[in-house]
């Protein structure tokens, strides 16, 4: 029986855009932050050698490979282009990294194929691994195939990922592994983005659940204590079904450094108000445009403010993070709010 091989899914973590708010301006810019990493198919270089398959090593023999492709995903047009895209790869670098000749016949309806590659929401069991995005046994040998054998890639990526993977999971049935040249194809891990998604700024709520850990840092705050009640008000203003907001917001209070929301003091890169608020938001970008599509984080920054207006700046941007960006579609408290509002008992 032939090892499963496989890739891992490797997936970015965005820092997002900052917002200032000062009491003379209810709006500001948003600076998109930078992506990490590089493109998910670099090209390899020529003096990259394969170290492992021997010339005439062929484990498929000396006929073309006829390929099947089997599309549960419902991708528009199928896949079969991208399939002949990885297919087309292997033809053109075989010298260079196999050492034996190779050809493949990409027809979707082979009816009695060499191989598969079947595209699926689900991958079967692969190394335990659980992030897995492509496996498929590794063929050394003639006497391993058993036609027909089968290359899974996991739905929903994107056309260019989908390629990767692919390259990937067919170099494992021409004898690779992880550590064989081209890396960029090869190594086991690698930034794989999803098919386009909605942005953060076009979801309802852009977050995974309403279940929230909150950090207050009041250390740099003129009263800690009445920042801590004016924060908490807030708090139960959401959990209490705020108008226009998500219901079931949950809240608990956390010294982690990893909350979900923190509320901090003091002038920060991005907030260098004289007076006033901003946040920061950061999460994740699957399909890789740039923009988070689901947030993780929320840093709400405040400078110089009294403490008797924590509750509504911190208040005006949960609102913000929970999907209501213009100030109409926030709750009443936060629209057109003016210097005594804010300062006012505003969530009774």
């Amino acid at each position: 029986m032939t090892a499963r091989t496989l890739v891992i899914v490797c997936l970015l973590v965005l820092a997002g855009c900052t917002t200032p708010f000062e009491p003379s301006a209810a709006t500001g810019t948003d600076t998109a932050g930078p992506t990490a990493g590089g493109g998910a198919t670099p090209s390899a270089t020529p003096t990259e050698r394969v170290g492992t398959a021997a010339p005439s090593a062929n484990p498929w023999g000396d006929e073309p490979i006829v390929v099947a492709v089997r599309d549960a995903g419902e991708r528009d047009g199928g896949v079969e282009s991208v399939v002949r895209e990885a297919t087309r790869f292997w033809e053109e670098n075989d010298d260079a990294y196999l050492g034996f000749q190779v050809r493949y016949e990409v027809r979707s309806d082979a009816r009695n194929p060499d191989l598969v590659v079947a595209v699926t929401d689900q991958l079967p069991e692969c190394q335990g691994v659980s992030d897995a995005v492509g496996c498929a046994p590794r063929l050394t040998d003639a006497r391993m195939v058993d036609r027909p054998e089968t290359v899974w890639v996991k739905a929903g990526l994107s056309d260019r990922s989908t390629t990767l993977v692919t390259k990937h999971e067919l170099g494992h049935t021409l004898g690779l592994d992880h550590g064989d040249a081209p890396r960029s194809v090869m190594q086991a891990r690698s930034v794989i983005y999803t098919e386009p998604q909605p942005n953060a700024t076009e979801r309802a709520f852009p977050w995974a659940d309403g279940d929230f850990t909150v950090r207050v840092d009041a250390e740099n705050a003129s009263n800690p204590d009445v920042v801590d009640r004016q924060v908490g008000h807030t708090l139960s203003y959401y959990e209490a079904d705020a108008p226009g907001m998500p219901d079931d917001l949950s809240f608990s209070r956390t010294g982690a450094s990893d909350a979900e929301i923190r509320v901090r003091f003091g002038e920060a890169e991005n907030c260098r108000a004289s007076s006033g608020s901003c946040v920061s938001t950061y999460g994740t970008d699957p399909d890789g445009d740039g923009a988070i599509e689901t947030y993780t984080r929320v840093e709400i920054t405040l400078v110089g403010l009294d403490a008797d207006a924590v509750g509504w700046h911190v208040g005006y941007w949960l609102a913000h993070a929970f999907g209501a960006e213009a100030d109409g579609e926030k709750p009443p408290p936060f629209r057109d709010a003016g210097y005594r509002e804010r300062r006012s008992a505003w969530w009774e």
